[in-house]
């Protein structure tokens, strides 16, 4: 076999040995799937056989879990397939639980050995196991993330979970994707052993011969931990967990509803009765356009992107031997600690020492906290934070390979900064300008060489966030991309490759999210449900609310800024004099100084400023039906348009950049894949004429582009050419 090794020992205790060759990781594809068949068929008819342990041969991990890139053609299923197309899908769902279940049922005691991360299928591969032990590694994760790319547990997962540990443990683990560690894992009774790394096989061998071969729930005298979906208790988190789920979902995900109604009717069955409603399930879900998109955008194109597929075919690869940050703020502070982390050595540049040793602060507080929580080993944070220099002298960029500016959005700040830079800079190390807004082709005239000047654009906070927006300039070289594309995967964050244009595509794209918010303000509708429908569209948070966070004093900067640069091309909106009045008057400047569009209090309260409702008169108090259907539109839609826009001007050339970029830059709501998965999920024609509709009565902000109309003519889409979606040249 290919995947799987065999060896029996003289205890009759059988080692597989998942290793699937030329992967980092295991996953299960159908190829493993087969073999996996093979392999019970031995342990079950080997008469040396006694128990087996199955146990990876990689120090990655146990296995990651399904091979999505196998559910192409199932992926082109829609919800309109037929019966015959919906049966076959069901059979090729339900093979897998029949797979799992003859290894549960094949009469031999089987051990799992996790010393690695084992997630969706390869956690359930675990459970199917009567026995469970762990490695003692804070670093391994066990869990079922499933509805995280818009599905749910499919082998097994949504039935033996909550048999093993209850129906009130297990679903907020499989709702909100949640992994545990291995001591969480035990506490809850779902491993029966956690042990330090170097005992793992031994304890596992030994554990075979302890072990029963049964499964809990194929005992006759089986109860379901806290009861069965009719006992009071676990009737009442079937009650909860479905108002809670509403309240924090708005019924976006299909994922999760389905997996509710998965673990509510299978609980009242046996288990292989269980595993058919799974199975059926997991298929409807699958072809829902919500698991359809979020599947393409959240796992096969970040997983495309983040291997570099925006790079170009420039054979030299990049690998900064140090990097100098320019600007120790919050931004400039997390860039340091993010290329420290992955073993950058980097100078920390600001006005005075004092500024740049308060800047390494930030990566000295982000340590401490992890060697707390048992994370990080005390000698590893030392060596990370050693890598950092803090300093007030640019003499110190010489020799660095690359220099990444994060000065605050000042044309004339970041030409200085420029000039500063360069003096002591090689002539083949690139400048990477940290802008959200300016452009970059106009940024890189205070450089000497514009061929080695390029966008690259962190978001923050930049620890926590996984994206970075790579612009190029008019003049920046392919060799220069290839380099940002190298550093962006050293630091282990995911690229985007865009254009140059003014906001880039995130922070254009964005920007139409927080001004819809205002446009609905002064349309007079209550603030409280602005937010709460924009909210309720799977936005992180409402638009005002937003505008909060990113902070009033700014947004007036960049109006400012952008009414500079623009002169007459310029163009005023009714929002312009709330935003100055509220920045210049009243010092309201957002989150950051307690005072905005809300009050916020010390203890992280927030509440609506009463005085909004004087400066900006509500007409519309209540929502129907129909206006929360309309706000909802135009929230999403205004967005959708712009990143349509960008398309058809070049800003962005991929589809897969502009729904990772969506969802990873500026949170655009999951379940849609990203605006332009949304509009090929409503269809160009009926995005089309919805827009028209919107831009008869709101304005030519919602009138699609010229290319969308080309598209809906001709009954195409974004995506029709392939998964990669990039733009035909």
């Amino acid at each position: 076999m290919k995947n799987f090794a065999i060896e029996t020992g003289e205890d009759g205790v059988a080692l597989v040995t998942f290793d699937v060759p030329g992967r980092s990781m295991n996953t299960l594809t159908a190829e493993v799937l087969r073999e996996l068949g093979e392999v019970v068929q031995t342990v079950r008819t080997d008469g040396a056989i006694k128990g087996a342990v199955i146990a990876s041969g990689k120090q990655s991990g146990f296995c990651a879990g399904a091979d999505l890139t196998e559910l192409g053609g199932s992926l082109a299923l829609g919800e309109d397939a037929g019966d015959a197309e919906r049966a076959v899908l069901f059979e090729t769902v339900y093979a897998l639980n029949t797979l799992f279940r003859s290894l549960e049922t094949c009469g031999k005691p089987l051990v799992a050995a996790i010393a690695g991360v084992a997630l969706g299928g390869g956690f359930e591969l675990a459970l199917a196991c009567h026995a469970r032990v762990v490695a003692d590694n804070p670093k391994i994760q066990l869990g079922l993330p499933e509805s995280k790319v818009g599905l749910l547990p499919g082998a097994g997962g949504t039935q033996r979970l909550p048999r093993l540990v209850g129906a009130a443990r297990a679903l907020p683990l499989m709702l909100e994707g949640k992994s545990m560690s291995p001591q969480d894992a035990l506490k809850l009774g779902v491993v029966h052993a956690v042990v330090p790394a170097g005992e793992l096989l031994d304890a596992a061998r030994a554990l075979v011969g302890k072990t029963e071969p049964v499964a809990p729930w194929d005992r006759k005298d089986f109860r379901i931990p806290g009861g069965g979906p009719f006992t009071p208790a676990t009737a009442q988190v079937f009650i909860m967990g479905n108002a809670m789920l509403r309240r924090q979902s708005f019924g976006n995900y299909p994922a999760q509803i389905n997996l509710m109604r998965a673990v509510y009717e299978g609980l009242q069955v046996p288990i292989d009765a269980g595993l058919r409603i799974e199975s059926r399930y997991f298929a409807k879900t699958l072809l829902t356009p919500q698991a359809k998109a979020m599947i393409r955008t959240l796992f096969l194109s970040m997983d495309q992107l983040g291997r570099g597929a925006a790079r170009p075919k420039v054979e030299q690869t990049f690998a900064p031997k140090k990097v100098a940050v320019l600007g120790a703020g919050m931004m400039g502070a997390g860039i340091a600690y993010v290329q420290a982390m992955a073993g950058i050595p980097t100078v920390l540049i600001d006005v005075s020492q004092e500024a740049a040793e308060k800047g390494v602060g930030y990566t000295r507080k982000l340590l401490d906290k992890a060697v707390s929580r048992g994370t990080m080993a005390q000698d590893r944070a030392q060596a990370v934070l050693a890598l950092i220099t803090p300093s007030a002298d640019y003499a110190q960029v010489e020799g660095s390979d690359l220099v990444v500016e994060a000065v605050f959005e000042s044309r004339d700040l970041k030409a200085e900064t420029t000039r500063r830079a360069e003096a002591y800079l090689a002539q083949d190390a690139i400048f990477g300008s940290n802008t959200s807004t300016l452009p970059i082709t106009g940024l890189a005239e205070a450089s000497k060489r514009p061929e080695k000047f390029i966008g690259i654009h962190f978001f923050s906070p930049v620890d926590r966030m996984g994206l970075v927006e790579i612009i190029m300039g008019e003049r920046t070289s392919e060799e220069t991309l290839a380099c940002a594309v190298d550093y962006v995967m050293k630091i282990r964050k995911t690229p985007i490759v865009v254009n140059d244009s003014r906001g880039f595509y995130t922070s254009r794209c964005f920007g139409t999210f927080i001004q819809e918010g205002m446009e609905l303000l002064t349309d007079g509708i209550a603030p409280a449900i602005i937010d709460n429908v924009g909210r309720a569209t799977g936005m992180p948070r409402g638009p005002l609310e937003m505008h909060d966070d990113v902070a009033l004093d700014l947004s007036l900067k960049i109006r400012q800024q952008t009414r500079r640069d623009m002169g007459d091309a310029f163009v005023p909106t009714a929002s312009d004099p709330i935003i100055e009045k509220m920045v210049t008057e009243l010092k309201r400047y957002g989150r950051k100084n307690g005072r905005g569009f809300y009050d916020y209090a010390e203890d992280g309260g927030k509440t609506l400023w009463p005085g909004l409702a004087e400066l900006v008169p509500v007409t519309q108090a209540d929502a129907d039906a129909a206006l929360v259907d309309e706000i909802r539109r135009r929230l999403l839609y205004r967005q959708a348009v712009e990143a349509a826009r960008c398309m058809e001007e070049g800003v962005v050339t991929d589809a897969r950049s502009a729904d990772v970029g969506a969802i990873l830059g500026w949170g655009f709501a999951p379940w849609t894949g990203g605006p332009i998965s949304m509009i090929d999920g409503i269809g160009a024609v009926r995005f089309v004429a919805e827009c028209d509709a919107l831009a008869q009565r709101f304005g030519p902000r919602f009138t699609p582009p010229q290319s969308l109309r080309d598209m809906a003519a001709s009954g195409r889409s974004f995506y029709a050419s392939g998964v990669d979606g990039r733009k035909a040249a």
